[in-house]
């Protein structure tokens, strides 16, 4: 294990009727707000006009974004840079899913620096200092309802790229599971997939005698499995959210990070893939994690087979390591697929025109990934097996 510090200052608000917490959580941080919202789900399933009906009887000035987008892109994070400083914003609520509050992280960076925030999320610059940030979320998904993490696309380079501070750790995030509830199916099912590649990222470390974080992640797992089949038959079934939108902020709040070297190298090809195609990010995992099991089983098959046993009950007695990485890997694919998740990026209607864009995009650095490290070629090698 390596040593580490551990400090998560966002307060959870979990649970029905959390929404009213607003009242006393806003006016830590003043009384001029930037609504921040998607596609316009929050104004179906009536939250928008719970959240700006509390506002308004709050005598809060709101200034309203709509519309970012599911790959949020840097031109919304830039709209809403101007709006802080046009209407000297105190506050940004994110008001929806992941999307929404890593554009509020991307405004939140980009509000306090004179450049381009491009210049953050590449990480040319180090974030200095940040607008305060609140959440209402209305999907389990990212977790970046609990963590100083944000993704954003460029989408005029064609590139997608991450970017993390503890000064972009929401101030509070309220999580009540009925606004969860109308999250359609293909969403719910992308979030599940989010989730679990989430907890592989930790779980393949590049670290020693992490036992304790490897069973935290292990146990998220479980429950993901128990869950998911429930809730994709009765998306209604307000248990099943309440454990998903639960799991999803401990599968990335920095519980199983704690003193391990995590791996991420997925997650940057997903976002190359993304970055280019513009498919939803759950989707794009379902295909690739299952890929690059196979392809670093090769290499370090014994956490894979440790997860077989572990996760998915696979009998290791008397079988090969590579038998044994390729039933666990068959056994996520078939898991994901009978929850409904896309298995090739065929199913995307892509095919290898661009392969070689994606593999260079996805090289944030020489190699990516700490569990088996990848090199370009190796990149190419798993999209191509993806395909």
């Amino acid at each position: 294990m390596e040593r580490f510090q551990y400090h998560n200052p966002t307060k959870l608000l979990f649970g029905k009727g959390q929404l009213e917490s607003l009242r006393t959580e806003i006016p830590r941080y003043g009384d001029r707000v930037l609504l921040l919202y998607g596609g316009g789900s929050i104004k179906a399933n009536g939250l928008y006009e719970e959240v700006t009906a509390l506002l308004a009887d709050m005598q809060v000035t709101v200034v309203e974004l709509s519309g970012v987008e599911p790959n949020p892109r840097l031109t919304t994070v830039q709209t809403g840079i101007d709006l802080v400083h046009e209407h000297q914003i105190d506050l940004i609520l994110a008001v929806g899913g992941g999307s929404v509050i890593d554009c509020a992280k991307g405004i939140a960076a980009g509000a306090k620096y004179d450049g381009n925030p491009w210049d953050i999320v590449t990480r040319q610059v180090p974030v200095t200092d940040a607008l305060p940030i609140g959440t209402v979320l209305t999907l389990a998904a990212t977790g970046s309802e609990m963590n100083g993490g944000a993704v954003i696309t460029n989408w005029e380079a064609q590139d997608k790229r991450s970017f993390g501070s503890p000064l972009t750790y929401p101030k509070f995030s309220v999580l009540d599971p009925t606004y969860t509830l109308s999250v359609p199916a293909n969403q719910t099912v992308y979030g599940i997939v989010d989730i679990m590649s989430h907890v592989f990222e930790q779980y393949f470390h590049a670290s020693e005698n992490a036992l304790l974080q490897e069973r935290f992640g292990e146990s998220i797992l479980r429950t993901m499995m128990e869950t998911a089949p429930r809730l994709v038959q009765n998306l209604n079934d307000f248990d099943a959210r309440e454990t998903m939108l639960l799991n999803g902020t401990f599968a990335l709040n920095g519980t199983l990070s704690m003193g391990v070297k995590t791996d991420w190298a997925t997650h940057m090809i997903e976002h190359a893939v993304s970055a280019v195609y513009d498919i939803p990010h759950g989707g794009g995992l379902a295909i690739l994690f299952p890929e690059w099991l196979r392809y670093v089983g090769k290499t370090r098959p014994e956490r894979i087979i440790q997860l077989g046993e572990r996760v998915f009950g696979i009998d290791v007695n008397g079988k090969s390591d590579e038998v044994l990485v390729e039933e666990t890997v068959q056994a996520l694919q078939e898991f994901w697929t009978s929850i409904g998740a896309p298995s090739r990026l065929s199913d995307y209607e892509i095919d290898a025109t661009h392969l070689e864009l994606m593999a260079e995009r996805a090289m944030v650095a020489e190699q990516i990934g700490q569990y088996v490290p990848l090199r370009q070629q190796d990149v190419s090698a798993i999209l191509k097996n993806a395909l």
